[in-house]
């Protein structure tokens, strides 16, 4: 027998990325205003949504998988909503209501401001329907009344600007931007996610201005392509005296951000490799803040893939690209994404990936066997690859960049790093846990009066890819 609750709860898992992770802040926001109490397990919730990737076919499995498997919860509880949000929701749309029983709402990644509206109107109605009105009444068998809503909407990009922060909370991610126009043959980003379109630099400040007097420091701009920021809506200005360049909007805004009293660390994520030009560049270097991390994705090291690929670059221009971020700032830690076995790739291909990246000596790397996606010219090309050497390249490959990133944890054993405490460490509750300025895990023994402070730690061992060390004053 269904027991109303005067303060309904929600229960929100995201798959994917850092952007759907604060798209998934945006919609419980949402909901906590409304009055709404967010839950840490499924069975506990009133409303279950499911915030979708499409990048991988793995993350859409996951997310069908997990919300076949929540069916169970709807034959005892029938008034219960279930959702799909996000990328995948957006790609596939209504016909998600026809493969799923017992799903409710579909929203794509521009409606993500209309969930809270959805949710509330179908907790409303089936409260009514299931005898909430009047709790005699027995309970009817799965009632489902099915919201979909995946159209563009004008304006959409400034409408993720509200997250609700967990005490003490020293970190936050902010989304300057929408959409992808680039169309690389393997992604499915553009039509998940639109094209490119920017909040104002105006907008972005006052979010930021209003994270750090919640006591954050340290903020992660999101962007599809994040600096390609405002390419299309706003003017570059003037550069420095003596500079043949303009500065590009994006820069503007770095400048404009590191100006806020009480940000300590800027950082930013995903760029391309063709918006580094000679003002970003130069930014790196003259603004502080920037924090000394830079991820930057590569995709293959053979000049033949990254032309299929649609990646506009070369891997000579790649490399100097990375020595040129390296002289900026010099002590910089780099990180890329690295597709293997996408159509075509030859052993020869994989061999000048693994030279490359054997090369330039990343601090991490994440590495991805190529997924075919719906609808991408890569579906579609011919020489598809085999699983299993797939497989073995990527395995292959994670050796290459284990070993660099092994290199590089054990060069900071001795030395003193600037720390951000963020919580209790993940796979011991009894430490605490922060990143260094260069992005790196760094596990220590201190009270939890530290969390949310920035301070020295002297780095005593390192394991794998975290480090660990003492905090000194």
């Amino acid at each position: 027998m269904y027991r109303s609750r005067a303060v309904p709860k929600f229960f929100i898992k995201t798959y994917g990325c850092q952007m759907n992770e604060r798209d998934s802040e945006q919609v419980a926001h949402s909901l906590i205003t409304r009055g709404y109490e967010r839950v840490d397990s499924e069975v506990d919730a009133d409303v279950v949504l499911l915030n979708t990737c499409s990048v991988r076919d793995m993350a859409e499995q996951k997310a069908l998988g997990k919300m076949g498997m929540l069916g169970r919860i709807r034959k005892d509880r029938p008034e219960t909503v279930f959702g799909f949000l996000g990328c995948m929701a957006q790609a596939r749309g209504a016909e998600l209501l026809k493969e799923i029983p017992h799903l409710d709402l579909v929203v794509g990644t521009q409606k993500f401001h209309r969930v809270a509206e959805y949710v509330a109107d179908l907790v409303a109605r089936k409260r009514a329907v299931a005898g909430v009105v009047d709790p005699g009444h027995s309970r009817i068998d799965d009632p489902c009344y099915s919201i979909a809503d995946v159209e563009e909407e004008a304006g959409s990009q400034s409408t993720i600007r509200e997250q609700s922060l967990a005490r003490k909370q020293a970190t936050a991610f902010v989304s300057i931007m929408q959409g992808c126009n680039m169309h690389c043959t393997f992604c499915i980003v553009p039509r998940t996610r639109g094209a490119e379109r920017s909040r104002t630099i105006s907008e972005i400040v006052s979010e930021v201005r209003a994270l750090m007097s919640q006591g954050v420091k340290e903020v992660t701009l999101l962007g599809q392509i994040v600096n390609l920021y405002g390419r299309h809506e706003f003017p570059s200005v003037a550069g420095a005296p003596g500079r043949n360049y303009k500065k590009s909007p994006f820069v503007q805004l770095l400048e404009a951000l590191s100006a806020i009293d009480g940000l300590e660390r800027l950082r930013f994520t995903s760029p391309h490799p063709i918006g580094f030009r000679d003002d970003l560049i130069e930014a790196i270097a003259y603004l502080p803040k920037l924090a000394e991390h830079m991820h930057l994705p590569l995709q293959s090291g053979s000049n033949r893939i990254l032309k299929a690929m649609r990646r506009t670059y070369t891997t000579e221009k790649y490399a100097q690209l990375v020595d040129r971020i390296r002289a900026a700032r010099p002590g910089i830690a780099l990180t890329t994404d690295i597709i293997v076995g996408f159509p075509g790739e030859t052993d020869s291909d994989y061999k000048a990936t693994r030279d490359l990246v054997e090369q330039l000596q990343f601090d991490n790397a994440f590495v991805f066997r190529y997924s075919p996606r719906r609808e991408t010219p890569a579906a579609n090309m011919p020489d598809q690859i085999d699983e299993a050497i797939k497989e073995a390249r990527n395995r292959d490959l994670l050796g290459v960049v284990d070993a660099s990133a092994r290199r590089a944890n054990e060069k900071l054993v001795g030395t003193r790093v600037e720390v951000l405490c963020e919580g209790p460490s993940k796979t011991n509750a009894a430490r605490l846990m922060g990143r260094t300025r260069t992005n790196k895990v760094v596990v220590f023994e201190a009270g939890r009066d530290r969390i949310g402070e920035i301070f020295d730690v002297v780095i005593e061992h390192a394991n794998g890819f975290s480090l660990y060390g003492h905090p000194v004053d």
